[in-house]
Formats: structure tokens, C-alpha cells, sequence
């Protein structure tokens, strides 16, 4: 397990033209604190101005979840296109959490749209994924009131590329508190590997795809044990970012409760959870705090939005927190100068030398986008 996360960080670095940090991309906007003294001073980087545009749709919906890129591929006659972000709701008009209905679309332009409009009381989670054929997954975990004290199990929901909807799955066996996923997708068929909050599992769904139906071929669960709880600020804590590195088949979980990330080795090609929540890479109490969503940055490190859900300090308030794949923190930054206000994030490659790394901020219900080069 040691030897595949080496190999992981290795080839990541191998693509940057050089070792930069998420601190640098910031410099301008933000101090960070690094933990350690690095062995040598990264060349600074570039990015162009930060842009960011609200999030809440014209029903009012508030707290953005989910963030994902549309990807190449993705079919022309759609109402979202690629490199367009697509941000899923948590939280309605009235900001009860768990009530949201809508996936909102931000194109390059900055112009945000309504993709999707689902039916009251949905709460779609960060569990926010796109297959290139043209079908969008999104998790939902419902309240009635906006507390924990009702709190449902939720489905997985197939939305096509219109914005209809075009499915469901609710099966408690497998789909219990939806709360963050990764997509592996492979064209005709893809891996879709989703935590759940209320059940401390992750389950894995392979299914094979055409322009027209997704069908779930098999699932399995892959990881269980994974601490978890209800929280009357928070709403749940427990299993939730996830990040998938086909190359050495393993899957990174952000544990919100724990305040940690963990790898399932194998995830992709495993038939059980042996491994239970897998090998512990990161565990930070100074600096993660309830660690919600999961993404990677362009020169390999991994990057954490921190919901403040458990372990919240004032002085690191909504902080995306940089480390390396084998657990070296190596930068933070704030999205908010207020606790709270951190969690869905998502990053794309645009070519060699450049990366696009795109956050929302829950207390303004904002999306921020950053263009980064890579020198």
C-alpha cells in the first residue's frame, strides 16, 4: 500500500513541470501557513484573477455542495458543455438544510443557469458526478425540518443532458446518506465509488453505459467502519470526499468525524471491505477540521475542503488544506474569513502547464474559480 502511494505521488509530480504548491496560487489573495520548510523554494506561479459568481439559483436555493466539471466528450446537444462547473444544492430557500432541489451551471463565462430542478425536499449532497455520455449523478440526504432529527436515507439520482431526470436508486443496502463520490469513467462503462455518511461505508457501483441508459452491473462494498454521527450544527459527519487514482487502484476518503484521510487499495477490482476504512495516510488535528470534500491539484498533492463541521478552530476558518499523497501538509487557505464556509471543490487539467481548481463557499453561497499555470 506504502509502494502504490509512492508510486502515486511520483507520477503526479512527473506531470507538473515543477514542484508548486496551492499556497503560491494563492499568494496574492491570502497568507498560508506552511507546517514544515520545504527542501527547496518553489518557483512562484501565476494564476489569473479569481472569479467568482453566486451560486443560488432563481428558486432561492442556498448551500452549495457538490462541484464538478463537464467533461471533453460530453455530447453537444446538451444544455451544459464542457469545461462548464455544474454546483448541487443543499439547502432551500429558507436555508433548512437537507431541503435543495437544484444543480446550478456556470459556464467559462461566468453565467450561472439552472441544470436541474428536482422535486421539494431533495438536499443534493457533494455526491456530485458527471459520466462524459451525457448523464450527471447526484446523491440527495433529506430532512423534513432541516435537522438531523429527520434526516433520511436519500438516493442516488440520474439526471441526462437536459437536465431531466432519468432515474433513481434508493436501496439502503447501498445508497445510505450519499455524502461524497468519485467517477471513474472509462466510455461504455464506468466505476462509481460513493461514501455514506449514515451507514460509515463506501460502496462501489460498476455500470455499463450508452448514450441512452446507464445500468448498475454490480455493487460492492469496499470500505466500512468509517466513524459517524448526526450533529445538530453540522447535520452528519463521517465519510466524505472521495478521490479515485486509477493508475495504482486506490481510493482516498476524507473522514469528516475523524479528521483524517484514509486509501482503500485495490478499490477498483476488490470484491469485499476486508480493509475496512483502508490505511490511514493523514491525520491532522491542527489542521483539519471536519474535511468534507476531496479533489487533487495540478503538480499531484491532494486538497481537502475543511467544513468546520468538528474540530473547528476560529483562527482556520473554511480552509483548503494542501497535502502530499504519502501525508505531508504542505499548504492551507481560507475561502471565507468565517468558519463554515468550505466544502465542494473539483480541479481539471488543462494540459500539461496548467490547472483549473474551483471551490464554493457555503456562507455566501459562492462558486470561485482559479486558472493556475505551472511553471
Amino acid at each position: 500500500m506504502i509502494n502504490q502511494l509512492k508510486r502515486f505521488h511520483a507520477t503526479q509530480q512527473k506531470r507538473a513541470a515543477t514542484t508548486v504548491t496551492l499556497c503560491a496560487a494563492f499568494a496574492a489573495s491570502a497568507i498560508v501557513t506552511p507546517a514544515i520548510a520545504l527542501a527547496q523554494v518553489p518557483k512562484p506561479i501565476l494564476p489569473l484573477p479569481p472569479q467568482t459568481v453566486s451560486t443560488v439559483p432563481s428558486n432561492g436555493d442556498v448551500n452549495p455542495y457538490g462541484v464538478a466539471f463537464v467533461p471533453a466528450g460530453f455530447p453537444a446537444n446538451s444544455v451544459a458543455f464542457p469545461s462548464d462547473i455544474l454546483v448541487s444544492n443543499f439547502n432551500n430557500n429558507q436555508n433548512l438544510q437537507g431541503t435543495g432541489t437544484t444543480i446550478v451551471r456556470v459556464d467559462a463565462h461566468g453565467k450561472v443557469s439552472t441544470f436541474f430542478q428536482g422535486q421539494p425536499g431533495l438536499g443534493l449532497t457533494a455526491a456530485l458526478g458527471i459520466l462524459r455520455a451525457g448523464f450527471v449523478l447526484v446523491g440527495n440526504t433529506p430532512t423534513t425540518d432541516g435537522t438531523s432529527n429527520t434526516i433520511k436515507p436519500g438516493s442516488l439520482l440520474l439526471i441526462d443532458r437536459n437536465g431531466n431526470l432519468a432515474g433513481q436508486l434508493a436501496n439502503t443496502s447501498l445508497i445510505n446518506g450519499p455524502w461524497g463520490m468519485a467517477v471513474q469513467d472509462n466510455g461504455g462503462s464506468a466505476q462509481v465509488f460513493i461514501s455514506n455518511v449514515l451507514s460509515g461505508t463506501v460502496v462501489r457501483l460498476d455500470m455499463s453505459i450508452s448514450s441512452t441508459a446507464v445500468q448498475i452491473v454490480r455493487a460492492t462494498q469496499i470500505g466500512s467502519g468509517y466513524n459517524h454521527r448526526t450533529d445538530p450544527a453540522a447535520l452528519v459527519l463521517g465519510p466524505s470526499g472521495l478521490f479515485y487514482d486509477q493508475r495504482d487502484d486506490v481510493l482516498f476518503v476524507a473522514s469528516s468525524f475523524d479528521n483524517a484521510v484514509y486509501a482503500i487499495p485495490h478499490a477498483g477490482a476488490r470484491q469485499d471491505d476486508n480493509t475496512a476504512m483502508g490505511t490511514l495516510i493523514y491525520k491532522d488535528p491542527v489542521h483539519l477540521h471536519g474535511p468534507l470534500d476531496l479533489s487533487v491539484t495540478g503538480n499531484g498533492d491532494l486538497l481537502v475542503a475543511n467544513s468546520d463541521g468538528s474540530n473547528a478552530d476560529p483562527n482556520q476558518p473554511s480552509e483548503l488544506v494542501e497535502f502530499t499523497a504519502d501525508g505531508q501538509f504542505v499548504a492551507q487557505f481560507p475561502v471565507d474569513p468565517n468558519n463554515g464556509g468550505a466544502f465542494g471543490l473539483a480541479s481539471m487539467a488543462l494540459g500539461k502547464a496548467m490547472v483549473r481548481l474551483a471551490a464554493v463557499n457555503d456562507n455566501q453561497s459562492t462558486l470561485t474559480t482559479w486558472t493556475v499555470t505551472i511553471n
